[in-house]
């Protein structure tokens, strides 16, 4: 398999593509690519059976793409774990190193990896890391985005690209800090929005607020019913 499609199978299991549908313009914003390219891609990833997609609808991966996806996901975020808390990379450097050592990445040394790291659950963006089983425990895929003013919420992970986590650092916005949405902004326009613990205020870029995951104030996964356009908890 190509790295690009991998990046994919990996992007959409962010995404919540093990859960649910996620649409080709949420993939298109996470990868920093153009619609067309989307579409292209997951037709040939429905081919090879690893995603389901019908004709203006959404995208989910089959059985055989989440087995992939898992793994690689599994490799991926252990050695970011790695790097980041062994080696003191920084959080923006270690994507693309994860990147070079998960292809080179035995089952063998898998195991022991996850057992020197004492078998985390979370890699430093935040993301779940699927245990030897696959399985994986359960997350929010609200993005700050989807947020209505007013409303209270933890950040619980990002995305994990360098650009983004660029900014973020530029911007100081850190993984489980409680935030309220104070204004979106209109015609794509960023989000502002408020610590609660600094009372710190800071705009969030629309593209950046669609990357970026959230939970309830006690750190339970939110939904949002696309019918009634409505926030609801689980």
């Amino acid at each position: 398999m190509t790295p690009i499609k991998e990046d994919y199978l990996k992007i959409i299991f962010e995404l919540g593509g093990a859960k649910q549908e996620v649409s080709n313009k949420q993939i298109a914003l996470a990868l920093g690519v153009a619609a067309g390219s989307v579409t292209e891609m997951v037709s040939k990833l429905k081919k090879e059976k690893l995603v389901t997609h019908q004709p203006y609808n959404d995208i989910a991966l089959t059985k055989k793409g989440l087995d992939q996806a898992i793994l690689l996901i599994r490799k991926h975020r252990l050695w970011e774990t790695f790097l980041a808390q062994k080696l003191e990379f920084k959080l923006a450097d270690i994507h693309s190193e994860a990147e070079v050592l998960e292809h080179a990445t035995s089952p063998e040394l898998l195991a022991k990896l996850d057992a020197f790291l004492g078998f985390p659950t979370h890699c430093p963006h935040g993301g779940v890391i699927p245990d030897q089983t696959g399985h994986f425990q359960e997350e929010s895929y609200t993005v700050l985005n989807q947020i209505p003013d007013g409303q209270v919420v933890t950040i619980e992970r990002v995305i994990d690209d360098h650009e983004l986590l660029i900014y973020l650092q530029d911007i100081q916005l850190k993984i489980e800090r409680q935030v309220k949405v104070l204004k979106h902004e209109p015609f794509d326009g960023p989000i502002a929005v408020e610590e609660l613990d600094t009372g710190r205020q800071m705009n969030i870029s629309f593209k950046a607020s669609h990357n970026i995951f959230v939970t309830d104030e006690n750190g339970d996964p939110l939904k949002i019913d696309k019918k009634a356009r409505r926030l609801k908890r689980d």
